[in-house]
Protein backbone atom coordinates (compact mmCIF):
# COMPACT_ATOMS: atom_id res chain seq x y z
CA UNK A 1 0.00 0.00 0.00
CA UNK A 2 1.24 3.69 -1.13
CA UNK A 3 0.39 6.90 0.21
CA UNK A 4 1.10 10.48 -1.69
CA UNK A 5 0.19 13.53 -0.19
CA UNK A 6 -0.56 16.03 -2.75
CA UNK A 7 -2.67 18.79 -0.69
CA UNK A 8 -2.58 20.00 2.31
CA UNK A 9 1.19 18.99 3.17
CA UNK A 10 2.23 21.74 5.19
CA UNK A 11 -0.54 24.37 4.10
CA UNK A 12 -3.51 24.59 4.88
CA UNK A 13 -5.80 23.99 2.00
CA UNK A 14 -6.09 22.04 -0.89
CA UNK A 15 -6.31 18.51 0.79
CA UNK A 16 -5.43 15.73 -1.88
CA UNK A 17 -4.10 12.21 -0.77
CA UNK A 18 -3.53 9.43 -3.04
CA UNK A 19 -3.71 5.66 -1.89
CA UNK A 20 -3.16 3.36 -4.24
CA UNK A 21 -2.72 -0.79 -3.07
CA UNK A 22 -2.29 -3.30 -6.32
CA UNK A 23 -3.59 -1.54 -9.50
CA UNK A 24 -6.42 0.01 -7.16
CA UNK A 25 -6.28 3.82 -6.57
CA UNK A 26 -8.23 5.69 -3.86
CA UNK A 27 -8.46 9.57 -3.47
CA UNK A 28 -9.02 11.10 -0.30
CA UNK A 29 -10.61 14.87 -0.81
CA UNK A 30 -9.82 17.02 -4.44
CA UNK A 31 -9.79 20.57 -3.21
CA UNK A 32 -8.97 23.34 -4.31
CA UNK A 33 -5.66 24.96 -3.19
CA UNK A 34 -5.84 28.59 -1.94
CA UNK A 35 -1.81 29.31 -0.80
CA UNK A 36 -1.27 29.14 -4.50
CA UNK A 37 -2.13 32.78 -6.49
CA UNK A 38 -2.89 32.95 -9.80
CA UNK A 39 0.67 33.20 -11.23
CA UNK A 40 2.16 30.24 -8.80
CA UNK A 41 -1.11 27.94 -9.86
CA UNK A 42 -0.87 28.77 -13.58
CA UNK A 43 3.19 27.42 -13.44
CA UNK A 44 2.17 24.32 -11.74
CA UNK A 45 -0.85 23.15 -13.75
CA UNK A 46 2.26 23.77 -16.68
CA UNK A 47 4.94 21.81 -15.07
CA UNK A 48 2.59 19.36 -14.95
CA UNK A 49 0.63 19.25 -18.03
CA UNK A 50 -2.87 19.56 -15.94
CA UNK A 51 -4.68 20.25 -12.83
CA UNK A 52 -3.37 17.19 -11.24
CA UNK A 53 0.20 15.44 -10.67
CA UNK A 54 -0.78 12.22 -11.57
CA UNK A 55 -3.68 10.53 -14.45
CA UNK A 56 -7.07 11.54 -13.52
CA UNK A 57 -8.31 8.27 -15.62
CA UNK A 58 -5.98 6.11 -13.41
CA UNK A 59 -8.04 7.21 -9.87
CA UNK A 60 -10.76 4.53 -9.44
CA UNK A 61 -13.00 5.77 -6.40
CA UNK A 62 -12.84 9.71 -4.44
CA UNK A 63 -13.61 9.32 -0.70
CA UNK A 64 -14.83 12.97 0.08
CA UNK A 65 -14.53 14.00 3.71
CA UNK A 66 -16.97 16.71 3.47
CA UNK A 67 -18.09 19.87 1.39
CA UNK A 68 -15.62 22.92 1.81
CA UNK A 69 -14.69 23.98 -1.10
CA UNK A 70 -10.43 23.22 0.18
CA UNK A 71 -11.49 19.60 0.34
CA UNK A 72 -14.16 19.53 -2.86
CA UNK A 73 -13.74 22.26 -5.16
CA UNK A 74 -11.37 20.14 -7.75
CA UNK A 75 -13.66 17.55 -8.09
CA UNK A 76 -15.49 18.30 -11.38
CA UNK A 77 -11.69 19.18 -12.95
CA UNK A 78 -10.63 15.53 -12.07
CA UNK A 79 -13.79 14.63 -14.26
CA UNK A 80 -12.52 16.94 -17.31
CA UNK A 81 -9.02 15.65 -17.05
CA UNK A 82 -10.35 11.96 -17.37
CA UNK A 83 -11.52 10.19 -14.06
CA UNK A 84 -14.60 8.39 -14.79
CA UNK A 85 -15.53 6.61 -11.30
CA UNK A 86 -17.57 7.04 -8.08
CA UNK A 87 -17.52 10.17 -5.62
CA UNK A 88 -18.01 8.92 -2.13
CA UNK A 89 -19.68 10.88 0.61
CA UNK A 90 -22.35 11.57 3.02
CA UNK A 91 -25.65 12.78 1.89
CA UNK A 92 -25.66 16.11 3.32
CA UNK A 93 -22.26 16.77 1.75
CA UNK A 94 -23.93 15.79 -1.41
CA UNK A 95 -26.23 18.59 -1.03
CA UNK A 96 -23.57 21.11 0.67
CA UNK A 97 -21.24 20.18 -2.16
CA UNK A 98 -23.50 20.82 -5.11
CA UNK A 99 -24.19 23.80 -3.61
CA UNK A 100 -21.01 25.36 -3.40
CA UNK A 101 -19.54 23.99 -6.38
CA UNK A 102 -22.41 25.41 -8.35
CA UNK A 103 -20.79 29.20 -7.01
CA UNK A 104 -18.08 28.34 -7.72
CA UNK A 105 -18.87 27.56 -11.23
CA UNK A 106 -20.87 31.29 -11.27
CA UNK A 107 -17.73 32.38 -10.16
CA UNK A 108 -15.63 30.99 -12.67
CA UNK A 109 -18.11 31.74 -15.47
CA UNK A 110 -18.12 35.48 -14.53
CA UNK A 111 -14.54 35.48 -14.59
CA UNK A 112 -14.56 34.27 -18.29
CA UNK A 113 -16.87 36.82 -19.29
CA UNK A 114 -15.36 39.64 -17.74
CA UNK A 115 -11.53 38.18 -19.96
CA UNK A 116 -14.05 37.65 -23.55
CA UNK A 117 -15.02 41.03 -22.68
CA UNK A 118 -13.58 43.30 -25.24
CA UNK A 119 -15.10 46.46 -23.62
CA UNK A 120 -14.11 48.20 -27.27
CA UNK A 121 -10.36 46.77 -27.16
CA UNK A 122 -8.82 43.85 -29.12
CA UNK A 123 -7.49 40.98 -26.41
CA UNK A 124 -4.24 38.73 -27.17
CA UNK A 125 -4.93 35.43 -27.31
CA UNK A 126 -2.79 35.38 -24.24
CA UNK A 127 -5.46 37.32 -22.33
CA UNK A 128 -8.35 35.57 -23.44
CA UNK A 129 -6.68 32.34 -22.18
CA UNK A 130 -9.03 30.33 -20.15
CA UNK A 131 -7.42 29.04 -16.72
CA UNK A 132 -6.54 25.12 -16.83
CA UNK A 133 -8.96 24.75 -13.37
CA UNK A 134 -12.08 26.44 -14.06
CA UNK A 135 -15.20 25.11 -14.59
CA UNK A 136 -18.99 25.74 -15.40
CA UNK A 137 -22.09 24.57 -14.36
CA UNK A 138 -22.00 21.90 -17.00
CA UNK A 139 -19.13 20.43 -15.43
CA UNK A 140 -19.97 20.52 -11.97
CA UNK A 141 -23.74 18.65 -12.94
CA UNK A 142 -21.74 16.13 -15.08
CA UNK A 143 -19.51 15.73 -11.94
CA UNK A 144 -22.99 15.12 -9.36
CA UNK A 145 -23.64 12.40 -11.42
CA UNK A 146 -21.66 10.15 -10.43
CA UNK A 147 -21.52 10.94 -6.49
CA UNK A 148 -23.21 8.15 -4.32
CA UNK A 149 -24.17 8.86 -0.97
CA UNK A 150 -23.29 6.46 2.12
CA UNK A 151 -24.64 6.59 5.85
CA UNK A 152 -22.37 7.00 8.95
CA UNK A 153 -21.47 3.62 10.85
CA UNK A 154 -22.01 1.25 7.83
CA UNK A 155 -19.36 -0.62 6.40
CA UNK A 156 -19.04 -0.28 2.77
CA UNK A 157 -16.53 -2.78 0.37
CA UNK A 158 -15.66 -0.56 -2.64
CA UNK A 159 -13.36 -3.17 -4.17
CA UNK A 160 -12.64 -7.03 -3.60
CA UNK A 161 -9.98 -6.40 -1.09
CA UNK A 162 -11.07 -2.73 0.11
CA UNK A 163 -13.75 -1.14 2.34
CA UNK A 164 -14.16 1.97 4.08
CA UNK A 165 -16.21 3.29 7.00
CA UNK A 166 -17.79 7.14 7.56
CA UNK A 167 -18.05 8.05 11.36
CA UNK A 168 -18.85 11.82 12.24
CA UNK A 169 -16.56 14.57 12.38
CA UNK A 170 -18.46 17.33 13.81
CA UNK A 171 -16.93 20.39 11.79
CA UNK A 172 -20.18 20.48 9.15
CA UNK A 173 -23.02 18.95 8.35
CA UNK A 174 -22.17 15.58 6.85
CA UNK A 175 -18.44 15.97 7.47
CA UNK A 176 -16.98 12.32 8.20
CA UNK A 177 -13.81 10.72 9.51
CA UNK A 178 -13.14 7.89 7.01
CA UNK A 179 -11.21 4.50 8.23
CA UNK A 180 -10.07 2.76 5.09
CA UNK A 181 -9.52 -1.49 5.49
CA UNK A 182 -7.49 -3.22 3.19
CA UNK A 183 -6.57 -6.69 2.79
CA UNK A 184 -2.39 -7.27 0.98
CA UNK A 185 -0.71 -10.91 1.37
CA UNK A 186 -3.59 -11.85 3.80
CA UNK A 187 -2.81 -8.97 5.75
CA UNK A 188 -5.26 -6.21 7.07
CA UNK A 189 -4.19 -2.93 7.00
CA UNK A 190 -6.33 -0.12 8.12
CA UNK A 191 -5.87 3.43 7.51
CA UNK A 192 -7.97 6.95 8.88
CA UNK A 193 -8.11 10.18 7.36
CA UNK A 194 -9.32 12.62 9.80
CA UNK A 195 -11.24 15.11 7.31
CA UNK A 196 -11.61 18.21 9.63
CA UNK A 197 -11.69 17.56 13.76
CA UNK A 198 -14.65 19.64 15.13
CA UNK A 199 -15.32 20.18 18.34
CA UNK A 200 -17.35 19.69 20.89
CA UNK A 201 -20.89 21.16 22.17
CA UNK A 202 -20.84 23.36 18.90
CA UNK A 203 -24.44 24.91 17.41
CA UNK A 204 -26.14 22.36 15.55
CA UNK A 205 -23.66 19.46 15.21
CA UNK A 206 -22.92 17.17 16.71
CA UNK A 207 -19.45 15.90 18.75
CA UNK A 208 -17.01 14.14 16.69
CA UNK A 209 -17.36 10.47 17.27
CA UNK A 210 -15.36 8.05 17.92
CA UNK A 211 -13.15 5.50 15.59
CA UNK A 212 -11.50 2.41 15.68
CA UNK A 213 -8.10 1.42 16.77
CA UNK A 214 -5.84 2.04 13.03
CA UNK A 215 -2.27 1.15 11.81
CA UNK A 216 -2.27 4.44 10.45
CA UNK A 217 -3.57 8.15 10.73
CA UNK A 218 -3.47 11.06 8.30
CA UNK A 219 -4.35 14.01 11.00
CA UNK A 220 -5.20 17.92 10.30
CA UNK A 221 -3.67 20.21 12.62
CA UNK A 222 -5.07 23.17 12.41
CA UNK A 223 -5.31 24.55 15.82
CA UNK A 224 -1.77 22.19 16.43
CA UNK A 225 -0.57 25.01 18.14
CA UNK A 226 -4.03 27.07 19.84
CA UNK A 227 -6.68 26.85 22.01
CA UNK A 228 -10.05 28.36 21.57
CA UNK A 229 -9.71 31.92 23.54
CA UNK A 230 -13.70 31.95 24.39
CA UNK A 231 -14.75 29.11 25.94
CA UNK A 232 -18.13 30.38 27.29
CA UNK A 233 -21.47 29.20 25.50
CA UNK A 234 -22.25 31.01 21.81
CA UNK A 235 -25.67 32.21 23.47
CA UNK A 236 -23.78 33.84 25.87
CA UNK A 237 -20.99 35.32 23.73
CA UNK A 238 -23.12 37.02 21.05
CA UNK A 239 -25.74 38.42 23.16
CA UNK A 240 -22.97 40.40 25.13
CA UNK A 241 -21.72 42.12 21.99
CA UNK A 242 -24.79 42.48 20.32
CA UNK A 243 -26.00 44.39 23.91
CA UNK A 244 -22.67 46.64 23.53
CA UNK A 245 -22.65 47.64 19.76
CA UNK A 246 -26.55 47.87 18.81
CA UNK A 247 -28.68 48.49 22.26
CA UNK A 248 -26.45 50.26 25.03
CA UNK A 249 -25.54 52.87 21.64
CA UNK A 250 -27.01 52.71 18.33
CA UNK A 251 -24.90 50.94 16.31
CA UNK A 252 -24.74 48.56 13.28
CA UNK A 253 -22.66 44.62 13.59
CA UNK A 254 -21.43 43.27 10.46
CA UNK A 255 -20.56 39.97 10.96
CA UNK A 256 -18.49 38.07 8.02
CA UNK A 257 -19.17 34.76 7.98
CA UNK A 258 -18.48 31.82 5.62
CA UNK A 259 -22.10 30.71 3.94
CA UNK A 260 -22.16 27.11 4.26
CA UNK A 261 -21.54 25.98 7.86
CA UNK A 262 -20.93 29.56 10.33
CA UNK A 263 -23.71 31.00 9.08
CA UNK A 264 -26.12 28.10 9.82
CA UNK A 265 -24.42 28.75 13.68
CA UNK A 266 -25.23 32.17 13.74
CA UNK A 267 -28.87 32.11 12.52
CA UNK A 268 -29.46 29.12 15.31
CA UNK A 269 -27.83 31.28 18.03
CA UNK A 270 -29.71 34.30 17.52
CA UNK A 271 -32.77 32.47 17.23
CA UNK A 272 -32.28 31.33 20.66
CA UNK A 273 -30.79 34.77 22.04
CA UNK A 274 -34.20 36.34 20.81
CA UNK A 275 -36.00 33.85 22.28
CA UNK A 276 -34.85 34.10 25.71
CA UNK A 277 -33.72 37.38 25.77
CA UNK A 278 -35.49 40.53 25.82
CA UNK A 279 -33.63 42.44 23.33
CA UNK A 280 -35.14 45.59 21.57
CA UNK A 281 -36.31 44.41 17.97
CA UNK A 282 -33.50 44.30 16.10
CA UNK A 283 -33.13 43.96 12.59
CA UNK A 284 -30.86 41.01 11.66
CA UNK A 285 -30.15 40.97 7.50
CA UNK A 286 -28.42 37.35 6.11
CA UNK A 287 -26.80 38.66 2.86
CA UNK A 288 -25.63 35.82 0.84
CA UNK A 289 -27.83 33.59 -1.71
CA UNK A 290 -25.14 30.47 -0.75
CA UNK A 291 -26.11 31.11 2.93
CA UNK A 292 -29.97 30.87 2.10
CA UNK A 293 -29.77 27.50 0.26
CA UNK A 294 -27.39 26.09 2.79
CA UNK A 295 -29.73 27.20 5.79
CA UNK A 296 -32.68 25.23 3.47
CA UNK A 297 -29.88 22.08 3.45
CA UNK A 298 -29.56 22.21 6.93
CA UNK A 299 -33.55 22.40 7.94
CA UNK A 300 -34.19 19.40 5.72
CA UNK A 301 -31.20 17.40 7.75
CA UNK A 302 -32.61 17.91 10.98
CA UNK A 303 -32.55 14.45 11.81
CA UNK A 304 -28.44 14.43 11.78
CA UNK A 305 -28.20 17.75 14.17
CA UNK A 306 -27.73 17.22 17.80
CA UNK A 307 -30.24 16.40 20.65
CA UNK A 308 -29.97 20.19 21.52
CA UNK A 309 -31.04 21.41 18.07
CA UNK A 310 -33.45 18.51 16.91
CA UNK A 311 -35.09 19.29 20.66
CA UNK A 312 -35.41 22.96 19.37
CA UNK A 313 -37.20 22.38 16.32
CA UNK A 314 -39.63 20.30 18.06
CA UNK A 315 -40.66 22.90 20.30
CA UNK A 316 -40.26 26.13 17.94
CA UNK A 317 -40.73 24.71 14.84
CA UNK A 318 -38.28 26.48 13.18
CA UNK A 319 -34.37 26.38 13.41
CA UNK A 320 -33.37 29.31 11.61
CA UNK A 321 -36.48 31.52 10.75
CA UNK A 322 -37.47 34.15 13.53
CA UNK A 323 -39.19 37.96 13.34
CA UNK A 324 -36.34 40.00 12.29
CA UNK A 325 -34.48 38.26 10.31
CA UNK A 326 -34.72 39.25 6.51
CA UNK A 327 -32.94 37.26 4.02
CA UNK A 328 -31.12 39.71 0.92
CA UNK A 329 -32.44 37.90 -2.08
CA UNK A 330 -29.99 40.53 -4.37
CA UNK A 331 -27.34 42.91 -5.06
CA UNK A 332 -29.52 45.71 -5.01
CA UNK A 333 -31.27 44.55 -1.86
CA UNK A 334 -27.79 44.49 -0.26
CA UNK A 335 -26.82 47.65 -1.55
CA UNK A 336 -29.91 49.53 -0.09
CA UNK A 337 -29.25 48.45 3.36
CA UNK A 338 -26.77 51.07 3.76
CA UNK A 339 -29.68 53.27 3.91
CA UNK A 340 -31.06 51.61 6.56
CA UNK A 341 -30.61 54.06 10.01
CA UNK A 342 -31.47 51.92 12.71
CA UNK A 343 -29.28 49.28 14.82
CA UNK A 344 -29.04 45.94 12.51
CA UNK A 345 -27.09 42.95 12.87
CA UNK A 346 -25.77 42.14 8.72
CA UNK A 347 -24.17 38.89 8.27
CA UNK A 348 -22.66 38.61 4.88
CA UNK A 349 -20.22 36.57 3.12
CA UNK A 350 -17.01 35.94 2.49
CA UNK A 351 -15.85 35.23 6.31
CA UNK A 352 -12.40 36.64 5.88
CA UNK A 353 -13.45 39.58 4.16
CA UNK A 354 -12.23 38.52 0.81
CA UNK A 355 -14.66 38.95 -2.01
CA UNK A 356 -18.47 38.60 -2.10
CA UNK A 357 -21.30 41.16 -0.53
CA UNK A 358 -19.45 42.06 2.57
CA UNK A 359 -16.79 44.15 1.25
CA UNK A 360 -19.61 46.61 0.32
CA UNK A 361 -20.76 46.46 3.90
CA UNK A 362 -17.35 46.71 5.57
CA UNK A 363 -16.53 49.60 2.80
CA UNK A 364 -19.70 51.51 3.70
CA UNK A 365 -19.27 51.34 7.30
CA UNK A 366 -15.71 51.11 7.72
CA UNK A 367 -15.94 55.07 9.07
CA UNK A 368 -18.30 54.65 11.13
CA UNK A 369 -17.15 55.10 14.92
CA UNK A 370 -20.42 53.57 15.66
CA UNK A 371 -20.18 50.30 13.65
CA UNK A 372 -18.59 47.35 14.81
CA UNK A 373 -16.89 44.41 12.40
CA UNK A 374 -17.30 41.54 13.94
CA UNK A 375 -14.61 38.63 13.19
CA UNK A 376 -15.79 35.16 13.85
CA UNK A 377 -13.68 32.59 12.41
CA UNK A 378 -10.00 32.15 11.13
CA UNK A 379 -8.86 34.95 8.46
CA UNK A 380 -5.47 34.08 6.67
CA UNK A 381 -2.56 36.31 5.92
CA UNK A 382 -3.13 39.20 3.61
CA UNK A 383 -7.14 38.79 3.54
CA UNK A 384 -8.57 41.88 4.46
CA UNK A 385 -10.07 39.99 7.65
CA UNK A 386 -6.41 39.40 9.07
CA UNK A 387 -5.58 43.18 7.80
CA UNK A 388 -8.66 44.52 9.91
CA UNK A 389 -7.70 42.10 13.03
CA UNK A 390 -4.07 42.93 13.04
CA UNK A 391 -4.98 46.53 13.73
CA UNK A 392 -4.26 48.29 10.35
CA UNK A 393 -5.51 52.16 10.65
CA UNK A 394 -6.21 52.31 6.89
CA UNK A 395 -7.24 49.65 4.60
CA UNK A 396 -7.74 49.71 0.92
CA UNK A 397 -11.00 48.13 -0.81
CA UNK A 398 -11.64 48.16 -4.00
CA UNK A 399 -9.15 50.79 -4.87
CA UNK A 400 -9.85 53.35 -2.29
CA UNK A 401 -7.81 53.87 0.80
CA UNK A 402 -9.67 54.31 3.93
CA UNK A 403 -9.62 55.00 7.81
CA UNK A 404 -10.24 52.72 10.26
CA UNK A 405 -12.83 54.15 12.29
CA UNK A 406 -15.83 51.55 12.83
CA UNK A 407 -14.58 48.88 15.91
CA UNK A 408 -13.03 45.52 15.41
CA UNK A 409 -13.46 42.68 17.82
CA UNK A 410 -13.43 39.32 17.51
CA UNK A 411 -15.16 35.61 19.07
CA UNK A 412 -13.93 32.26 18.23
CA UNK A 413 -17.00 30.52 19.61
CA UNK A 414 -17.90 29.84 16.20
CA UNK A 415 -14.67 28.52 14.42
CA UNK A 416 -15.48 25.09 13.57
CA UNK A 417 -12.67 23.60 14.31
CA UNK A 418 -11.39 21.69 16.94
CA UNK A 419 -8.75 23.42 19.08
CA UNK A 420 -5.79 21.37 20.34
CA UNK A 421 -6.66 19.86 23.19
CA UNK A 422 -9.77 18.47 20.60
CA UNK A 423 -6.43 17.00 18.30
CA UNK A 424 -4.83 15.73 20.69
CA UNK A 425 -8.03 13.62 21.91
CA UNK A 426 -8.72 12.30 18.83
CA UNK A 427 -5.05 10.78 18.74
CA UNK A 428 -5.40 9.37 21.92
CA UNK A 429 -8.24 7.45 20.65
CA UNK A 430 -5.15 5.30 18.99
CA UNK A 431 -2.95 2.76 20.97
CA UNK A 432 0.49 4.52 20.86
CA UNK A 433 1.72 0.52 21.06
CA UNK A 434 -0.68 -0.58 18.14
CA UNK A 435 -0.51 3.01 15.66
CA UNK A 436 2.53 2.45 13.76
CA UNK A 437 2.51 5.94 12.05
CA UNK A 438 0.81 9.74 12.24
CA UNK A 439 0.87 12.11 9.29
CA UNK A 440 0.10 15.71 9.83
CA UNK A 441 -1.80 17.37 7.25
CA UNK A 442 -3.95 20.89 6.77
CA UNK A 443 -1.78 22.70 8.76
CA UNK A 444 0.23 25.76 9.16
CA UNK A 445 4.28 24.62 9.11
CA UNK A 446 4.64 25.91 12.94
CA UNK A 447 1.26 24.74 13.88
CA UNK A 448 2.43 21.05 12.77
CA UNK A 449 5.61 21.75 13.84
CA UNK A 450 4.38 22.61 17.58
CA UNK A 451 1.80 19.78 17.62
CA UNK A 452 4.71 17.09 16.52
CA UNK A 453 5.99 17.47 19.83
CA UNK A 454 3.23 17.38 22.09
CA UNK A 455 2.24 14.24 20.36
CA UNK A 456 5.35 12.68 21.04
CA UNK A 457 5.05 13.82 24.34
CA UNK A 458 2.39 11.58 24.49
CA UNK A 459 4.15 8.31 23.37
CA UNK A 460 3.66 8.77 19.44
CA UNK A 461 7.01 8.04 18.30
CA UNK A 462 6.41 7.59 14.37
CA UNK A 463 4.90 11.28 13.61
CA UNK A 464 5.78 12.61 10.03
CA UNK A 465 5.06 16.08 8.22
CA UNK A 466 4.44 14.91 4.97
CA UNK A 467 6.00 17.59 1.78
CA UNK A 468 4.17 17.95 -1.40
CA UNK A 469 4.55 14.97 -3.24
CA UNK A 470 6.13 12.84 -0.57
CA UNK A 471 5.28 9.35 -0.75
CA UNK A 472 5.18 6.50 1.57
CA UNK A 473 5.08 2.27 1.87
CA UNK A 474 2.57 1.49 4.29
Amino acid sequence: MKLTFWGAAQQVTGSMFLLESDDYRILIDCGSDFDLDETARKTRYEEQKGVFPFEASLINTVLLTHAHIDHSGNIPNLFKEGFEGRVVCTEPTLALTSLLLKDAANLHQKRLNARNSSSGKKKSKKSREVPKDYYVEKNVNEALENFVPVSFGQRYRIADHISITFYPAGHLLGAAHIVVEVMENGERKRIAFSGDIGRSNYPLLIDPQEIPQVDYLVCESTYGNRLHENQGSPVDALAEVIKRTCVDIPGRLIIPSFSVGRTQALLYTLNKIYLNHSFPSIKVFSDSPLAYSSTKVYQRYVRMLNKEARNFQEENDMLFDFDNLIYLENAEASRAISNYNEPCIIISSSGMVQGGRVEHHVEANIGNPYATILMIGYASEGTLGWRLLNGQETISIRGKQLPVLANIEKIDVFSGHGDQNDLIKFVKMQDPEKLKRIFLVHGEQQSMADFQTIVNKFGYDAVEVPKRGQVFEL
